[in-house]
């Protein structure tokens, strides 16, 4: 069984947003403030570029 590009891609960006969580927990944890703000950052680009994926297609307006 093999992986559409899709589905590689989908997995990486969900690694991704673990990576993130851990990051978040882990400077939570040690009180870093700098790498806490960091970390919830690196998380809102991981959500921003796995929205597409998730977006209904708009429909195209073309000329007939």
């Amino acid at each position: 069984m093999t992986l559409s590009d899709r589905a590689y891609s989908l997995a990486g960006w969900w690694l991704f947003i673990l990576g993130a969580a851990l990051f978040i927990v882990s400077s939570a944890r040690a009180g870093d403030m700098v790498a806490l703000a960091g970390s919830v950052a690196f998380m809102a680009a991981n959500i921003v570029f796995l929205t597409p994926y998730y977006r209904k297609p708009m429909k195209k307006e073309g000329r007939e």
